[in-house]
């Protein structure tokens, strides 16, 4: 492949910074001592808001769209009355600024812990499929995970191909790239100039891919770049913003163990959610891990069978120590279980199959 001759020596010895091909953040950690685990068993309890003077007003969404109130004063929405919902919880709706204002103090509780459900919401119900750039763009399957360790990145395209059909491309007598065709570079310095020249041909047309792969060669100090933790993070954070959704889990990452920034877990996990949202296994199972250190068990067990359903072992044998531990449920393991078998099973393919056997014989490594 174009970067794995260039790149693999060096990466070997990098010190194992968080980048998206490696091994990120906390990725891999077993989830806290099973001994020292406890059962969280609070439940927040939604309390009714008070009343104002001749209107009792309750902190409860409103059914019938006809019968809507200001929360504060009472005023019933019309054609003059345009009623506007609290945008932090759409429980209640007001016909103005200083009703909101003055409805604020009895109607904060419930606010706080509506919106705080509302996010759970979001948390919870996306993010179960994986994104599009994990999936071969010639076979169209996806691509196992750890995706760096069977797919090869092509900077001529910024395609990431499987190694099954690389593979297959090279029998057929195509050295070129399998994609999109274009030769591979030269190997030594002459091929480094060349790779780092179409990444920033890329960069320049602002593809978010391309910003964040050359935040990785910063972190690396590849390709004749000088290690750089700080211009790859202004590199991610503008590829996040572009939509990169491998950037937002570098971020999160980190930030989370304070790698070349100042540590802000807070931080890390709006990064790590942004990123489980839009299906990123690794970042999922992150906010298991972040979730089982703080004794959130039932939370953790949540975000563990998303990605364990995607096909992420760690996450799978964290459910099944939790299960061990009486901290998840057998049906909670067995579902984790059925998910893990079915999202390998549709990752598999034969040239798949050839290609490990020939790189493990050949002694390719895949934890570099």
């Amino acid at each position: 492949t174009q970067e794995e001759d260039h790149t693999k020596e060096r990466r070997r010895e990098d010190g194992g910074r968080p980048v998206s091909g490696d091994k990120q953040g906390i990725e891999g950690q077993s989830p806290p001592a099973i001994k020292d685990l406890e059962r969280s068993e609070s439940t927040p309890t939604r309390s009714n808001v008070g009343r104002r003077a001749d209107i009792t007003m309750s902190c409860v969404p409103v059914l019938n769209d006809g019968d809507e109130a200001c929360a504060n004063c009472g005023r019933q929405g019309s054609d003059t009355v345009k009623l506007k919902n609290c945008t932090a919880c759409r429980l209640v709706k007001y016909c103005g600024v200083d009703c909101q204002r003055a409805h604020r103090k009895q109607h904060k509780k419930a606010c706080k812990q509506r919106a705080a459900e509302l996010k759970d919401e979001q948390l919870y119900s996306q993010g179960h499929e994986r994104p599009e750039g994990e999936f071969c763009p010639i076979c169209t399957l996806p691509i196992p995970l750890r995706v760096h360790e069977h797919s090869a990145f092509n900077v001529c395209c910024m395609k990431r191909v499987c190694h099954g059909c690389d593979l297959a491309a090279r029998k057929r007598g195509m050295e070129d790239c399998p994609f999109c065709r274009s030769p591979r570079p030269a190997h030594g310095p002459a091929g480094d100039a060349a790779i780092l020249a179409m990444i920033q041909t890329r960069v320049e047309k602002k593809d978010p891919v391309a910003i964040h792969y050359l935040g990785e060669k910063f972190v690396h100090g590849e390709l004749g770049l000088r290690k750089d933790m700080r211009k790859a993070v202004e590199l991610w954070t503008e590829a996040a913003e572009l939509g990169s959704i491998e950037a937002l889990s570098c971020l999160g990452s980190i930030y989370y163990s304070g790698g070349g920034v100042q540590q802000d877990k807070a931080k890390a996990v709006e990064f790590y959610q942004k990123a489980a949202m839009q299906g990123h296994d690794r970042s999922r199972y992150n906010l298991g891990f972040h979730e089982g250190q703080k004794r959130n068990h039932d939370r953790a067990v949540r975000h563990f069978l998303i990605s364990a359903k995607m096909g992420n072992k760690n996450s799978l044998e964290a459910i099944k120590k939790m299960f061990m531990a009486g901290l998840a449920t057998d049906e909670q393991y067995c579902q984790a279980l059925k998910g893990y078998q079915e999202a390998s099973e549709e990752m598999k393919s034969h040239d798949r199959d050839e290609a490990k056997r020939l790189r493990d014989e050949r002694g390719f490594r895949t934890d570099c």
